[in-house]
């Protein structure tokens, strides 16, 4: 699938994987609402592309990986204006496919919970992680919280919210923040590679896999994820969905013998 030109992120695939860079370095490679729009986008033709197996999520230069979200300026009091982060957190953690972050730089507010809601996270050397929101004004309430318990515990969860302090790549791997640290020169091909090995994995066991975890806090959401995504999917290429259906268009009942043939 020809992915289109986007403003705020740049894409490249390598055989089965496709890496997406947010390109706004000098934004820090804040979220506005353009790139959750692309990044969103980008989620659903990687799901409808089969030729794509796993992906990976970095930030554009060696100092941000992403400092949060930036929001443009208010003009009324509705939803036009609630940046659409939550929908690329949703996307990317009920996507059926593999996401790795490939953490290059500073993780800050809600690039700590973008990497964190992706399903492993590579970090250079020099990567810096860190919750700001009472120490600026902001909060979350939601995928920042809950998924950064699941990740890290209940106690160093609230350590990060309450506290803000900067934690680094290394301590982020003691308290499972992160999978791996790897060099700052080599972060992105080593997330690559991680990707490409989990490439190699059976794609209908990954998505059942990925819909077990995401569907602990996804609810019906999550449930349909797997009873569509997955059972009904594998289900239509049975003998039985197809005697069944033939049976319905004959108007005439089924033939149990042919279920198994």
């Amino acid at each position: 699938m020809n992915a289109p030109v986007y403003e705020d992120i740049l894409t490249a695939v390598d055989g089965p994987v496709v890496t997406w860079t947010i390109n706004r370095p000098d934004a820090g490679n804040k979220l506005r609402a353009r790139t959750c729009f692309e990044l969103t986008d980008a989620l659903q033709r990687f799901r409808l592309d089969p030729d794509l197996r796993a992906a990976v999520l970095t930030g554009a230069g060696d100092k941000f990986f992403c400092i949060g979200g930036e929001h443009d300026p208010m003009t009324s009091l509705d939803q036009s204006q609630v940046l659409p982060i939550i929908d690329l957190y949703q996307a990317i953690d009920t996507t059926m496919k593999p996401v790795v972050a490939a953490v290059n730089g500073f993780a800050v507010g809600g690039g700590n919970v973008l990497h964190t809601v992706c399903d492993l996270s590579v970090a250079s050397d020099s990567a810096v992680f860190r919750q700001v929101g009472p120490l600026v004004g902001s909060f979350d309430a939601g995928y920042g919280t809950w998924y950064l318990e699941d990740t890290i515990g209940r106690k160093r969860a609230k350590e990060m919210w309450y506290l803000n302090r900067k934690y680094t790549a290394e301590q982020a791997l003691a308290m499972g923040l992160v999978n791996e640290v790897a060099p700052a020169s080599g972060l992105v091909a080593r997330a690559q590679e991680v990707a490409a090995e989990i490439a190699s994995r059976s794609p209908l066991a990954l998505a059942g896999l990925k819909a077990a975890f995401s569907g602990r806090h996804n609810g019906v959401s999550g449930q349909a994820r797997m009873a569509h995504d997955q059972l009904l999917t594998l289900y239509l290429a049975t003998q039985e969905a197809h005697e069944t259906s033939a049976a319905f268009a004959d108007r005439r009942s089924p033939d149990p013998g042919k279920f198994w043939s």
